[in-house]
């Protein structure tokens, strides 16, 4: 799936990925490959972008979100946070 993470200052992440775990306004969300449409207010906490699997030792980039939206539509994760910084 196709994932972008943008501030209002600049894009952090455009990539393809193969999971995301986000903190939601009510708890923990993950998304996968063909995820149906979604769409959650963001709370605060740390986006993970995962690449890869964990049998082939996969990559996660972190980053530190506060407020925004996240949605899913067709194979494509869009995170628009208030604040994001890389962890």
């Amino acid at each position: 799936m196709h994932v972008t993470v943008v501030s209002p200052e600049r894009a952090v992440f455009d990539g393809a990925a193969d999971a995301v775990v986000a903190p939601a306004y009510d708890g923990q969300v993950g998304i996968l490959s063909r995820h149906a449409l979604f769409l959650t207010l963001l709370g605060t906490g740390v986006l993970q972008v995962r690449q890869g699997s964990a049998a082939s030792r996969f990559a996660v980039s972190r980053f530190q979100v506060s407020g925004g939206f996240l949605q899913v539509v067709g194979d494509a994760v869009r995170v628009v946070a208030d604040r994001v910084e890389a962890v």
